[in-house]
């Protein structure tokens, strides 16, 4: 009988490493292969993947553009505003004075409870808190270490000139290492395939047959070569395309919400405009994500 201790993971990577890799491309391909002798089940490795990855990302890349950022007006009554706070389920907002590109600072929903308990006395620029600003160009690795540091959870982007282009979350940076992160549910846990959001974009399991998405979406894509929309967009790709790529094909928009080493999990769907998915289809599949 073997009484030696089993090796830990750490220690079982070490080996794979012994060699040292001279590029990254050499070490994902070390990471590839503690895969396949099954040193790192496919979660551990898509995380890695996603912690290299945002080593190479900038705030730009992941920023939910200036356009829909939901934003409130220091000057508007409370009574204004609250309505569009519980509308929207944020849990923060950016507060701008004299127009969107002075933020002044971030209301957190929570202490909009203070009005409720003196609707005469509130203010809300009493319960701002300071909002913090980071260039377009600010790694994620670097933006996430100062998240972390200040405790703070949201970041506004500002472009060259000093405008507001768009905003990251904590949330944001974390999905690209870990996943797409639901808020009010889990997605995966639910027995709908097919869910819509509030941009009127779909949230789509990649499971779902052929047949259901054609009957959901009145279209006609091909089930003879494969049985679920999963096939058809890896069939697309001619790989197993990573979390943030997307495709277009058949009038649709898919772009990858999560997915590991072997498989993916969920899409997020929309319908294009014909000229746009006909120069994607001259283009080529695997174009990023827009954010």
């Amino acid at each position: 009988m073997d009484d030696s201790p089993k090796r830990s993971l750490l220690e079982r990577l070490s080996s794979m490493l012994l060699r040292e890799p001279e590029d990254r491309g050499q070490l994902v391909e070390l990471l590839h292969g503690a895969f396949e002798k099954n040193l790192l089940d496919a979660d551990a490795l898509s995380m890695i993947e996603g912690v290299m990855q945002v080593s190479e990302m900038q705030a730009r890349d992941v920023m939910i553009p200036r356009s829909q950022m939901d934003m409130i007006d220091v000057e508007d009554e409370p009574d204004t505003f609250i309505p569009f706070v519980i509308e929207t389920a944020h849990s923060r907002f950016p507060v701008y004075e004299n127009g969107k590109d002075n933020v002044i600072g971030i209301l957190l929903a929570k202490d909009l409870l203070r009005y409720y308990a003196n609707v005469d006395e509130f203010d809300v620029r009493d319960m701002l808190r300071p909002a913090v600003f980071a260039p377009e160009s600010k790694r994620l690795n670097i933006l996430l270490r100062e998240f972390k540091a200040n405790r703070n959870h949201i970041a506004i982007i500002v472009d060259e000139y000093g405008g507001v282009a768009g905003l990251v979350t904590i949330e944001d940076v974390l999905e690209q290492i870990v996943g797409d992160i639901e808020d009010e549910f889990d997605f995966d846990e639910t027995e709908d395939n097919i869910l819509p959001d509030k941009s009127g974009r779909f949230r789509v399991k990649a499971v779902t047959e052929i047949a259901d998405f054609n009957e959901a979406f009145q279209t006609h894509c091909s089930d003879e070569d494969f049985d679920t929309v999963g096939g058809l967009v890896i069939n697309r790709f001619g790989r197993v395309p990573k979390r943030g790529e997307s495709v277009i094909f058949d009038g649709f928009k898919f772009a990858v919400l999560r997915a590991d080493s072997r498989k993916v999990h969920s899409l997020l769907v929309e319908r294009v405009a014909t000229a746009e998915a006909d120069q994607t289809d001259a283009d080529g599949a695997g174009k990023k994500a827009a954010p």
